[in-house]
């Protein structure tokens, strides 16, 4: 049997994205907490810029306005960036709950 995440990803990217500055500290596993910087964030998942040395199937729990703890896989990463998706999908009303807290400027906020 394998370890760490079996992920079975679908093209997720098409997702509404959302530009947020939030820093979150995460729950690894075997590297224990981690200071990560969320850099956007969809229903589907999240990507931070000052990636540690994570990779691809790693798993975090993270802390977020309005979700609460919610776990996730890592996707992909590049030098500095890495790419997760939620182990669920958010519920709509809920993620745009957390939108507002996240992006307390409306400009940055989407439409519709």
């Amino acid at each position: 049997m394998g370890y760490g995440a079996q992920l079975s990803v679908t093209d997720l990217r098409r997702s509404s994205r959302h530009p947020v500055d939030y820093p979150v500290i995460a729950e690894h596993r075997v590297a224990g907490d981690m200071k990560l910087h969320v850099c956007n964030i969809s229903a589907h998942g999240f990507m931070v810029d000052n990636a540690p040395a994570l990779a691809r199937g790693d798993r975090l729990i993270v802390r977020l306005p309005v979700v609460g703890r919610i776990e996730a896989y890592c996707i992909w990463t590049t030098e500095d960036r890495a790419g997760f998706q939620f182990e669920r999908i958010i519920r709509v009303d809920v993620f745009m709950a957390m939108i507002r807290e996240l992006q307390p400027n409306p400009k940055l906020r989407r439409r519709g």
